[in-house]
């Protein structure tokens, strides 16, 4: 050990790593016990009283306070497997500190740990290619129930749990339905492609799969259809409003009747620009921005569905 400046000090050696061991393995022995079918759930209470019951590991590490470098690596890699596959955070946590410990074991062996990494890395090479060659069975040769059963495994945590028969056909025929080729006839399933849509109001088992597009807006006027065949749609990032003169600008009128010219000139703006997105021929128009009433009474009299402040991510989908 060695003390530098600022009440700071540097450690180095086989001690930092038995420390490194053995806070990497105090937060696999904290999810451990909630692995696997059987695991115990965890009851979590912070400092304002809140309880969190669950034996989700990505949940429980979450809710730790972790200070220890190598303990937060443990944690940050927890929640990139939620983000990335959403299951196997448990898993990756105990395998994880378990290769660590195992290290630590071989550095006091007397072996480089630049030679256990490279061990590591050719035992992970070799690790993926016997689950493509011997483990990996393409998913047109099994059974409904086989996915169904893999579905809702990857439940078993979460608190979707006491409805995973409806949730797993559920999840099962969303992947199936952005089945894609490639250039080279492979099969992908693009999950990004599948858009999650949260409404309050129901219970979680009235979920439907919409094969299409669905956002989260409402028609804008009561006037227009609630239906639409043969749609063409038209996306703006752009306010629907009643044209005004800009900021800055000045008229100066010598009659009063002219200021009645200038309101009259500002809606046949208005109309002529919405007549444009009509004569595109678009029959439904989502934007993200407002729709005011001068424009939607064009709108419902074109026979034209709107939808007014969608998300622009939903848009650009």
């Amino acid at each position: 050990m060695a003390m530098l400046g600022v009440d700071g000090e540097r450690k180095s050696g086989l001690d930092v790593r038995a420390e490194y061991a053995t806070a990497t393995m105090a937060i696999s022995n904290i999810v451990k016990s909630s692995l696997g079918p059987i695991g115990l759930d965890k009851m979590l209470v912070d400092e304002i009283g809140d309880v969190t019951i669950t034996n989700d590991g990505a949940t429980i590490l979450r809710r730790l306070e972790v200070e220890h470098p190598a303990a937060k690596v443990l944690v940050e890699l927890a929640e990139l497997q939620d983000s990335e596959v959403g299951d196997g955070t448990t898993s990756v946590v105990i395998i994880a500190a378990e290769l660590l410990k195992r290290g630590i074991e071989l550095v006091k062996n007397g072996i480089h740990p630049t030679t256990i990494m490279t061990g590591f890395r050719t035992a992970l090479k070799e690790t993926v290619k016997y689950i493509k060659s011997s483990l990996m069975v393409p998913i047109d040769d099994v059974s409904d129930d086989v996915v169904f059963s893999a579905a809702k495994t990857s439940m078993a945590s979460k608190l979707l749990n006491a409805d995973d028969e409806f949730w797993s056909k559920l999840a099962v025929s969303a992947v199936r339905s952005v089945k894609t080729h490639t250039a080279d006839g492979k099969t992908r399933y693009p999950v990004s492609a599948i858009h999650i849509l949260k409404a309050h109001g129901k219970s979680s088992t009235e979920s439907e799969l919409v094969r299409g597009f669905a956002l989260n807006v409402q028609r804008a006027a009561q006037g227009m259809p609630s239906s639409v065949t043969d749609a063409r749609i038209a996306l703006l990032d752009f306010p629907l409003q009643r044209h005004k003169v800009q900021m800055g600008v000045s008229v100066q009128v010598d009659d009063i009747s002219e200021v009645e010219g200038i309101r009259q000139r500002e809606l046949d703006i208005t109309k002529e620009r919405i007549q444009k997105i009509l004569q595109s021929g678009a029959n439904v128009v989502l934007t993200t921005k407002g729709i005011d009433d001068v424009c939607l009474k064009y709108f419902v009299e074109a026979g034209a569905l709107a939808a007014r402040r969608g998300k622009k991510e939903d848009l650009t989908r």
